[in-house]
């Protein structure tokens, strides 16, 4: 774990560094990844099984593709009913919330008469991967089915591996509570190759999300063109702004609820007390051997931690804005004040009792985020990312009397004649016949 502060005068380099610091995978997959898609497009259903035989250790046959209707009332019927509803209320927030999202078509009229407007419309197909690796996530089925359904798409399809033929409870009773009927167990680069192209078993979609490991994350930058994606999921990352009034012990947590994902995920605490950041320090060592996940977690902290002793808060601000960190909990007096300065983050969580954790599952925004940095350019997950938009205009010879001379000017400029005289033609229709 990192120490910084902005008082040392290493401070710059330092924190470049950190910034700098390559966590996504070094495994060069392109190679294997673009062999894969090319046996799926090729060989269909029969090297989607191929594949999956031999990455999840279970015998695969194109029957046996699609999770069937009993199957999933199987898997539902094995969850408790706490459980069920725990789902059940997570589920109605996040459809509440992105029900909200939906926007209006718009609709203007100019001063020379025409009308314009932007019309939006739901994707025809789409297709959601869900990770089946180091842990399973139901949160993420419904994270990515329901703004879809939001949205108003026409068909979900699922794709979720089944390591030696096991398929998560709580994955199929989450997509269930969706609403989405097709689902298919198949994982890896496979099974993005064969929602991006199809095979005799799987249509093809028109868009792609949802995070992955290396594999997953190179397929889908390779089929991106053929379908729309979300993004490149990278390791998850939490910045938590805390002063010496919030809790080290609830701080130590969150630090450490971000860390248990992966190895690779990073978790970074930012204050202006000295005295508190080794308070958190030490509560993190000390609540690290409690958790089934210590050597998960652990590794995180070690590698990839840090600890970040600021002046103020307007030099913490400007920091994290260069750190334009995946989520961001804001643990100090007036916390809505300080996300005001906030330009660069994929969620933010305001107030000292208000860990990021209710994100992932339970408030209601997406708690699929854009990562490494990239919250500089990019949104998380939204009803948008399933809508698509198509602007129009209407008008009579009258507009094109009034703006058409200009146009044809600059086509002229352009040298595209034929694009000026498409209109002009027009307009000479309008001159008496002589």
């Amino acid at each position: 774990m990192r120490r910084l502060s902005t008082a040392d005068p290493d401070f710059a380099p330092a924190f470049a560094a950190l910034l700098a610091q390559a966590r996504e995978t070094t495994e060069i997959v392109g190679t294997q990844v673009a062999a894969i898609i090319a046996e799926i497009r090729s060989r269909g259903d029969a090297a989607l099984c191929d594949y999956t035989t031999r990455f999840d250790r279970v015998a695969m046959t194109p029957d046996r593709l699609r999770v069937t209707a009993a199957e999933v009332a199987a898997a539902k019927a094995e969850v408790p009913a706490e459980l069920l509803a725990a789902l059940d209320l997570a589920a109605t927030r996040i459809e509440a919330f992105h029900t909200a999202q939906l926007p209006r078509d718009l609709e203007t009229e100019d001063t020379v008469g025409y009308r314009m407007g932007m019309r939006w419309m739901p994707l025809d197909a789409v297709g959601l991967y869900v990770p089946g690796g180091k842990a399973a996530y139901p949160s993420s089925v419904l994270m990515s089915a329901l703004p879809a359904r939001a949205a108003g798409v026409g068909r979900i399809a699922i794709t979720v591996p089944a390591p030696d033929g096991v398929l998560n409870p709580l994955v199929l009773a989450a997509a269930d509570r969706a609403g989405i009927t097709e689902i298919y167990r198949v994982g890896g680069a496979q099974a993005i190759a064969a929602l991006a192209y199809g095979t005799e078993t799987i249509a093809p979609v028109d868009r792609i999300v949802g995070p992955g490991n290396a594999y997953v994350a190179e397929a889908k930058r390779q089929v991106f063109g053929r379908v729309g994606i979300d993004g490149i999921a990278g390791p998850s990352e939490v910045v938590v702004v805390a002063d010496a009034q919030s809790n080290p012990a609830h701080v130590a947590m969150d630090l450490l609820a971000q860390a248990e994902h992966d190895e690779s995920s990073q978790s970074i605490l930012v204050t202006t007390d000295v005295a508190f950041a080794e308070a958190v320090a030490a509560a993190v060592e000390a609540a690290l051997p409690t958790l089934p996940r210590a050597e998960i977690a652990g590794a995180s902290w070690d590698q990839h931690g840090a600890i970040v002793t600021v002046k103020d808060w307007a030099e913490a601000a400007e920091l994290i804005n260069r750190l334009a960190p995946e989520h961001l909990q804001i643990m100090i007096d007036a916390p809505e004040t300080f996300f005001a300065r906030i330009r660069h983050a994929g969620a933010a969580f305001l107030g000292r009792d208000l860990p990021e954790a209710i994100g992932d599952y339970i408030a209601g925004p997406n708690h699929v985020l854009p990562t490494g940095r990239t919250s500089r350019f990019a949104s998380g997950l939204s009803v948008f990312d399933f809508l698509k938009r198509t602007t129009w205009v209407a008008g009579d010879a009258a507009a094109l009397a009034a703006v058409g001379p200009a146009a044809i000017r600059l086509a002229e400029a352009e040298g595209l004649d034929a694009h000026g005289l498409s209109i002009a033609l027009r307009l000479r229709v309008q001159d008496p016949i002589t």
